[in-house]
């Protein structure tokens, strides 16, 4: 056995030596004569050059790289040139645009002008999302569902793509007490959330080279945001403020054409408030099959109505065209964090089934990922069990806080809303900023106003809506 020490010549840097080192590997040990160490090796050899973070047993002429010499080191070579083949995702939609389609991403911008030693604790209204606040809590029905499904120990697995069969049948039943005729399992999508139900749909109608979709403005930014991933041209059809935000049904004939495949229409209406009548849906399914394209019909708001207008479910006109409803547990249950929603085929005379839409989804769902096994597994329990009380008590302190912001915003003449929120959680309001100093569009608004005031506000121009 050698003992360790340091030798005539220069010392090992961070290493040990048993014999001559006139220059030893960097972070390495030094037994014998190593003129040339491999790299990340061990040598016992001769090596003029010591390897990189790596052991040598003789003599090192020049220190690796990354290490400590004491020697003669060898200048490295300059790094070639590498033309990354992926780079083009610098110009794609998701870096040049992504961040101005998403309510996310512009609420995180406002929500850094807030203050730490602000005049208030933040409140947050930028988004549907009251779930934080005692008073919204969700059912104890919906938590017992899910508490009990979890501790069965038999949904822990992958469910199938489409969702569990029960989930779906029971779906199919709760939503058939608004509609004449009666849904089936098959005519149900499980999806992780409202969103996803946007995400497996956009794909399925961009599948058509050309195509294009009609959006309404204001509007979801998601919709948008997911045409544009898909290379989907979306073209807009305007809300009326003064109509109670009712769809221009000129302005939606005259941005159809051969190509448009598909409308979304909100209700109740996200971010506007409106709930619409029996009589404005029935014209918009009569406009829809004189263009020959489906409706989308975002309804996750549906239980959430505040007014004396009562919801009326899209699906009462799918004989006339086809819907595609999207619903789920997020908004009337107060639970987005849970992800569990759906896609419902209302579409009695089997045209999205003859076109293939239906199979479609089913295809892309295979490949796609699901909402949770045990949530799934609640849903039959929460959908059943769930008391009218709940809702009631939703919607009693989103009835009081409309009345509140309607109320008060009336009386301030820097600001209007043009219509009372009958339903969802919002309420949409024009800035008149020629009289608002220093306030440069809805943006600077909103910005100023979490700085000021820890209030955090939605910018109109997420929605389509500039300065509002």
């Amino acid at each position: 056995m050698a003992t360790v020490h340091q030798s005539d010549g220069a010392a090992a840097a961070n290493g040990k030596s048993n014999g001559h080192a006139e220059a030893p590997a960097a972070n390495g040990k030094s037994n014998g004569h190593a003129e040339a160490a491999p790299a990340n090796g061990n040598s016992n050899g001769h090596a003029e050059a010591a390897a990189a973070n790596g052991e040598s047993n003789g003599h090192g002429e020049a220190a690796a790289a990354n290490g400590e010499s004491n020697g003669h080191e060898v200048a490295a070579a300059a790094p070639e040139a590498v033309e990354w083949n992926f780079a083009g995702a610098k110009g794609g939609v998701l870096a040049a645009t992504g961040a101005n389609m998403s309510i996310r991403a512009i609420r995180y911008k406002i929500s850094a002008s807030v203050q730490e030693n602000g005049p208030r604790p933040v409140l947050p209204l930028a988004h549907g999302d009251p779930s934080v606040f005692p008073a919204f809590r969700t059912a104890v029905e919906a938590e017992d569902a899910v508490a009990a499904a979890l501790r069965t120990g038999q949904f822990n697995c992958y469910p199938a793509g489409v969702g569990l069969p029960a989930a779906r049948s029971a779906v199919a039943e709760h939503l058939s007490q608004g509609v004449p005729y009666r849904l089936s399992a098959d005519d149900i999508f499980l999806t992780a959330g409202g969103t996803q139900a946007i995400e497996v749909i956009i794909p399925v109608l961009a599948q058509t080279a050309g195509a294009n979709i009609l959006l309404p403005r204001p509007g979801y930014p998601n919709y948008e945001a997911r045409a544009a991933f898909n290379k989907l041209e979306v073209r807009h059809f305007d809300l009326i403020p003064e109509k109670g935000w009712e769809i221009d049904l000129d302005s939606l004939e005259s941005m159809a054409d051969k190509n448009t495949t598909a409308m979304v229409i909100i209700n109740p209406n996200n971010p506007c408030g409106s709930v619409y009548s029996y009589d404005h849906l029935a014209k918009v399914a009569e406009v829809a099959r004189k263009l020959g394209i489906l409706v989308i019909a975002d309804e996750v708001y549906g239980k959430l109505v505040l007014g004396s207008a009562p919801f009326i479910p899209m699906g009462m006109f799918g004989h006339i065209t086809p819907v595609l409803s999207i619903g789920s547990l997020s908004k009337s249950w107060i639970v987005p964090g849970w992800r569990l929603g759906w896609v419902a085929v209302y579409d009695p005379t089997k045209i999205l089934e003859e076109t293939k839409i239906s199979a479609s989804i089913t295809n892309y769902l295979n490949v796609s990922t699901d909402p949770a096994t045990f949530i799934q597994a609640a849903l039959p329990q929460i959908l059943e069990n769930t008391k009218e009380d709940f809702f009631k008590g939703i919607i009693g302190l989103l009835k009081e806080s409309s009345e509140i912001c309607y109320t008060e915003i009336k009386e301030n003449k820097y600001i209007t809303c043009p219509h009372k929120p009958e339903g969802s959680m919002f309420v949409m309001v024009k800035l008149n900023l020629h009289l608002l100093e220093e306030i440069h569009d809805d943006i600077d608004f909103c910005c100023k106003l979490a700085k000021e005031e820890s209030v955090i506000l939605c910018p109109g121009s997420v929605l389509g809506m500039e300065n509002w």
